[in-house]
């Protein structure tokens, strides 16, 4: 047991608050942390103490390291958890953490940086027996990239070595084309991550990302079973449900296996995700490994009843993790919608300004996730990212149904979503029979673009009025002044489907 009480989240938006909820339950208190335009953003009135760390571009406060470890200093903080984003995979920010004679909520630095490297990772689980992409070492010029294709064969991917989010990495179809590949993700992972190596991988044609969730104390490691992550757009996920459709029992436990030996070959401690390419042969080829917890890992909890925030609490104050049943059975079916401040009508161009209006949907099996709330400021200096809409049906049909639904429920005024692109998503035949791998918007731009519909304008008109007849409910007592049940000035009649 280690002596653990008060644990700093290096994070802001819908994962503060995710762990913050976490560290109440566990009967922890949790610090926030706050740039300049977070100061009074939901995550710092959730938390038990807050700090401010800097200015409101991350470089200025969530990605300072050393303003970080003196805030925990400062609050009294044991500990520190990274949650996704910003420092959450930089080995060098866990190396200050345990310098600082804190505890990091998540892998020793070691694993960190042997896994943030991905030409190290993958070379690391070739020795463990993991099966990778072919594909080359680091790229030190033109010459090498350009007799590493033609070994591999075309299609290839150029890909960053620091890389992650999808940034970095082009397609290349043929070697013409593959100067201006290298140097366009050499240049973008220069400025994502500050490095510009790369390396090439065999491109594998239509195959679905499917991730396994591991979990690790000091004596035993797990796999969680899968989560399906095909519904990705420019190489960032949308989508993510639990179970998939193309994984059965069996190729489970042996992607799990190999999970597991991947966890195991750095030494791996809490919770972490390895991400596979699964081909329509049933081959799985291993991509990297997440250390951290991932947008997604809702999904996971909610098809088997775990919180795997919690894990990593109890795991770093020495605890062991729940025992989970082996081999792991999903319970039903659950499904992921990333809300982006992001315009689908626009190239799906980020969205700003404050949101005037917010109503999360609820009911049976419906999740909410928000980083945001009504009167909240949305800035272009963080992620897109506004909440997740989870649901959880008993299969997957009710699944997707729900989540039409919910999606039909939620209000967003203020700010343009991508909540339209997910409702016509939700309504496509190829998604509803599971017939998707990862290049199916780029195959299916429709899903992607607004059709022209005269009448969203009416829609608009619709949803600004609920929301303000929603605000005068709110505003009046609930009985008139004869002591009877106050009647609504309006009854709205038949469905209209909201915002697209």
């Amino acid at each position: 047991m280690r002596p653990i009480s008060r644990i700093l989240i290096a994070n802001r938006g819908e994962i503060a608050r995710r762990i913050i909820r976490a560290c109440h339950e566990e009967g922890l208190e949790a610090v926030a942390v706050f740039s300049e335009v977070d100061r009074t953003g939901p995550h710092v009135r959730a938390a038990d103490l807050a700090v401010g760390i800097g200015a409101s571009p991350p470089s200025e406060s969530y990605l300072r390291i050393d303003r970080l470890i003196d805030a925990a200093r400062e609050t009294g903080a044991q500990a520190v958890h990274p949650g996704y984003g910003f420092l959450a995979e930089r080995a060098d920010f866990a190396q200050a953490v345990e310098e600082a004679g804190l505890h990091f909520v998540g892998p020793p630095s070691t694993a960190i940086r042997a896994m943030g490297d991905k030409t190290e990772a993958r070379r690391r689980m070739a020795e463990a027996g993991v099966p990778v992409v072919p594909g080359s070492g680091v790229l030190h010029d033109a010459d090498a990239a350009r007799g590493a294709a033609d070994r591999l064969g075309y299609p290839v991917m150029v890909k960053a070595t620091a890389g992650g989010g999808g940034k970095g990495m082009r397609v290349v179809g043929r070697a013409s084309d593959l100067p201006g590949a290298l140097e366009g993700a050499r240049s973008e992972a220069r400025k994502a991550f500050g490095d510009d190596a790369v390396y090439l991988e065999k491109f594998i044609e239509r195959p679905r990302h499917v991730e396994m969730q591991v979990l690790a104390d000091a004596d035993t490691t797990v796999h969680l079973g899968e989560r399906e992550c095909s519904i990705q757009r420019r190489h960032q996920k949308l989508v993510e449900e639990s179970p998939s459709v193309a994984v059965t029992p069996d190729l489970r436990e042996r992607m799990g296996a190999a999970a597991i030996a991947a966890a195991r070959a750095v030494g791996y401690v809490g919770a972490g995700t390895c991400e596979f390419l699964l081909a329509e042969d049933g081959a799985f080829y291993f991509l990297e490994m997440n250390t951290r917890i991932q947008v997604e890992h809702p999904v996971t909890e909610m098809v088997l009843g775990v919180d795997l925030v919690r894990e990593q609490l109890r795991i770093v104050q020495g605890l062991p993790m729940t025992p989970i049943a082996q081999p792991v059975t999903p319970r039903g079916w659950s499904i992921e919608c990333r809300i982006t401040s992001e315009d689908p009508a626009q190239g799906f161009l980020p969205s700003t300004g404050r949101v005037t209006y917010l109503r999360p949907p609820s009911g049976p099996g419906v999740r909410w996730d928000g980083g945001v709330e009504t009167g909240d400021e949305v800035t272009l200096h963080y992620d897109s990212l506004l909440a997740k809409l989870i649901v959880w049906a008993p299969d997957r049909a009710q699944a997707v149904g729900r989540m039409l639904r919910a999606l039909n429920e939620l209000v967003v005024i203020g700010v343009a979503t991508n909540q339209g692109f997910h409702r016509r998503l939700m309504t496509d035949e190829e998604f509803r029979a599971g017939a998707f791998d990862i290049q199916f918007l780029d195959r299916r731009p429709d899903l992607l673009t607004p059709p022209h519909d005269p009448g969203l304008m009416t829609d608009i008109a619709i949803a600004a009025a609920l929301a303000e007849d929603d605000a005068r409910r709110a505003r009046r007592p609930a009985v008139s002044a004869d002591g009877h049940p106050r009647a609504s000035a309006w009854t709205r009649t038949g469905r209209r489907e909201g915002l697209r």
